[in-house]
């Protein structure tokens, strides 16, 4: 006989096992996966009011305060979350779009310029952005190189590979101000921007002119891809296991705000309809995140952003823990600026949808709330505080195992593997620890700090660093925990009995352990052995060798390295380490160093001209090769390699 506790969980996930293998582009379904959740919270809602907020009596005013206290962050993490379903209950794809027009030539091969701003990025990083620019298959083009570091060494590149340079005498506004400046200069009717570690693809200005046919487009957003591997998965160890922290929002949620008339500009990989921009007075000045106002601006002068979900560039994700923290500081402190602006989402001009969808609720609350379940069991362990007036474990199993389950099913059907919380939790307590100061110090003071430039182009060949300051309260936290499970094992130390809640509150701590431990480990910086990444290629090639020649094949292949191989297995592989060339589809006739080799296979270096390392760049960043992870491990596979990691 089943207890009758147990059957609105029951009833959740035979649901979501009905729905698990349907379509999720289908609109009616998605909305009513995204229904279960809403549905499941009125009940829990009403339990929750009704019998959790009173403290038991003789508890003391600090442990009623805290009840309360819990309860408030609970509200803003279902916030959150229901900002986030509603989000999810629509999806828009645009690529039939693109393919239906070509824009181009219905817009009669408009003028476009391609703006990289820089400002101190090394040749190695912006080469290949500036011979990206240039490979676009694009005539009516001109490539604008937009330097606020003013170097030499970079105007006489650009004069040696023929596109524009331009500076200017002072730094005024940052990228916003370079931006501004060149439109001065330039006069092309679309302007596509890169940042200078982003690549774009040959095909980038014909896929994405197709849909400025629609005269209230002012900008297209394109997703970032990267061709390196972020700090959380080189950290973690996941690599080749796990996709890059940014792929939820690229992959998934920007594509469901296009489909509420709800996406931005995210600063790179877009094209903007120069008459809209002109319309909106420039790139806006007042917020250090640029791209967000610029949407914001334009929208109240009637052009959308839309949102082309391909990948038509490739880029650099923050190379350490600092440009990761450098570039989340500056995300979240230009979206808590914009509430404090005129063309904000508090400002006049926009649609109740747009004041919601555009308000920066998970910079304000995503961090307190992941603090706050650290400290929740910690209140208990060692204060013996409550978070709820505690009336059995039936009401849990009957009331929030339902809603959890629900919004966790829920969410891993809306977008898969992009959210497993093995992965997830502990990235957001790693972020939370720095990143909810600066939530606090952005609503205190949101405007006077300097924009800063992620660093790029700074990886580092073997060693560690370690990130102490995130380090020092993840370990203490940690530690914390641990010492309140141990106190409350020892009965002589006891702080709480021994009730029908203490396992909850102990398995609770026992996720949080495991989680501050990941967390920990995302603080040791990984080593990265390669400073230029590897794409898998498996082409065809030749291999020369005096009057000799074998067809090989390329397996994978960086600007100054590659792997191949052979068939039959080593037998006609030269023995010789010199004199040997590899003939490349669309670079040619390559001198090699053999650095290693086995049977059947070498690897080793390319030694090209400078015309030759120019075309393998053009080939491998602007083609069709990526590195990205394709299929995420299974979560026994995943543990495995972060405790592999740990142990290294």
């Amino acid at each position: 006989m089943i207890d009758d506790n147990f059957i609105p969980l029951l009833l959740v996930l035979g649901l979501f096992a009905l729905l698990w293998d349907t379509r999720r582009d289908h609109p009616c379904v998605r909305m009513a996966v995204t229904l279960v959740p809403a549905v499941l919270w009125v009940p829990y809602l009403f339990w929750r009011v009704g019998s959790t907020l009173q403290a038991a009596g003789g508890q003391g005013w600090q442990a009623q305060a805290w009840i309360w206290a819990v309860a408030l962050i609970e509200l803003l993490a279902l916030l959150e979350v229901g900002i986030f379903l509603l989000i999810m209950s629509r999806l828009n794809t645009r690529s039939a779009q693109a393919d239906a027009v070509d824009g181009a030539a219905v817009l009669g091969q408009p003028e476009v310029d391609v703006f990289i701003p820089t400002y101190n990025e090394p040749l190695d990083v912006l080469e290949k952005t500036i011979l990206g620019a240039q490979a676009i298959d694009y005539p009516n083009k001109t490539v604008w190189v937009l330097d606020d570091g003013r170097r030499d060494w970079l105007q006489a590149y650009c004069a040696r590979h023929g596109v524009r340079y331009l500076t200017r005498p002072d730094n005024l506004h940052a990228k916003a101000g370079n931006l501004n400046h060149a439109l001065q200069h330039a006069r092309g009717a679309f302007v596509a921007v890169f940042d200078a570690d982003f690549v774009p693809s040959r095909g980038f200005i014909r896929r994405t002119l197709g849909l400025f046919v629609d005269p209230s487009v002012g900008i297209v957003q394109t997703p970032q891809h990267f061709y390196n591997k972020d700090p959380i998965q080189t950290n973690l160890g996941l690599m080749q296991d796990y996709p890059d922290e940014q792929r939820l929002f690229f992959d998934q949620m920007a594509a469901s705000r296009d489909a509420w008339d709800a996406s931005f500009c995210c600063g790179s990989c877009s094209i903007m309809r120069r008459q809209a921009l002109d319309a909106a007075g420039g790139i806006p000045t007042e917020s250090i995140t640029e791209d967000l106002l610029t949407t914001l601006v334009m929208l109240r002068h009637g052009y959308r952003t839309v949102y082309l979900n391909e990948r038509l560039s490739m880029g650099l994700a923050a190379e350490s823990i600092e440009g990761f923290f450098v570039q989340r500081e500056r995300w979240c402190r230009g979206a808590i600026q914009s509430l404090f602006l005129r063309w904000g989402p508090l400002g006049p001009g926009l649609t109740p949808m747009q004041r919601l969808l555009f308000f920066p609720t998970s910079w304000l609350t995503q961090y307190f709330v992941r603090l706050f379940l650290l400290l929740i069991p910690l209140a208990y362990l060692l204060l013996g505080w409550m978070p709820l007036q505690f009336t059995n474990t039936g009401d849990l199993i009957r009331f929030q195992l339902p809603l959890l389950a629900g919004l966790f099913l829920a969410t891993r059907w809306l977008v898969g593997s992009h959210y497993i919380p093995l992965v997830s939790v502990p990235a957001s307590i790693f972020a939370s620890f720095r990143l909810a100061p600066t939530v606090l110090a952005s609503l205190i003071q949101p405007f006077g700090k300097p924009f800063r430039v992620t660093p790029k182009g700074s990886m580092s060949v073997g060693g560690r660093q370690v990130d102490t300051v995130t380090l020092a309260p993840i370990l203490l936290t940690l530690a914390l925990t641990l010492l309140g499970l141990l106190i409350n094992v020892t009965p002589e130390l006891a702080v709480v009995p021994f009730t029908e809640f203490f396992p909850i509150a102990v398995f609770w701590s026992g996720l949080n352990v495991l989680a501050l431990a990941l967390a920990a480990l995302l603080c040791i910086e990984g080593p990265r052995l390669r400073r230029e990444e590897r794409f898998e290629l498996k082409e065809p090639a030749l291999l020369h060798w005096g009057d000799k020649s074998l067809p090989v094949l390329l397996v994978d292949a960086s600007v100054d390295g590659f792997h191949l191989s052979a068939d039959p297995a080593g037998s006609a592989l030269p023995e010789a380490s010199e004199g040997l060339r590899l003939v490349v589809q669309d670079v040619g006739e390559v001198p090699l160093q053999i650095l290693r080799r086995w049977p059947g296979r070498l690897s080793g270096r390319f030694v090209p001209s400078q015309a030759q390392r120019d075309a393998l760049i053009r080939k491998l960043f602007s083609g069709d090769y990526s590195n990205h992870v394709s299929r995420v491990q299974s979560w026994r596979k995943l543990l495995q390699r972060m405790w592999r990691k740990a142990m290294h």
